[in-house]
């Protein structure tokens, strides 16, 4: 009988690469890009971003870096145990929240039905058009570094910040 390597997690994550040393250049323009895009925002709103880009992209890594952060940032464990499911729980959510969590499955989910003209319409008149493009910016690094995360096996619980 044949061992598939490729399925054991401790084989695989043995050959897979540190991203922050083999990419330094990288690594640091990608931090740059994730601060100036959260630059302005609501530090609360940033992680519910972020947190709901996890859930779509399954990346636990970032998944349990981010809740941990929205609990500094001063979320209860209620909403963030309602982000997942915010379309059937919006009482937990202010409608600029909605149309920001509206906007991150849209843009995380881009391959399926683009950016729909309604849902940028409801960010739009939520966000002045610099807090827009910052909302943007934002969703692009989380869903950037869900990849990094996820195509170098990152762990959870093992932040490293």
């Amino acid at each position: 009988m044949t061992t598939n390597t490729s399925m054991n997690p401790t084989h695989a994550q043995a050959r897979r690469l540190e991203f922050a040393k083999s990419a330094p250049k990288a690594f640091r323009s990608l931090v740059a890009f994730d601060a100036a895009a959260r630059e302005g925002l609501d530090p609360a709103l940033v992680e519910l971003i972020q947190i709901r880009a996890s859930h779509l992209n399954h990346c636990a890594y970032c998944l349990h870096m981010h809740t941990n952060d929205a609990r500094k940032a001063g979320e209860s464990e209620d909403k963030l145990h309602m982000v997942a499911v915010w379309r059937e729980a919006r009482h937990f959510f202010t409608e600029r929240e909605q149309a920001a969590l509206a906007l991150t499955e849209a843009m995380t989910l881009v391959a399926d039905a683009g950016v729909p003209d309604d849902v940028y319409a409801q960010a739009a008149s939520h966000f002045e058009e610099g807090e827009l493009a910052q909302v943007l910016a934002l969703i692009c690094a989380i869903n950037t570094w869900n990849r990094v995360a996820l195509s170098t096996r990152k762990a959870a619980g093992t932040d490293e910040r």
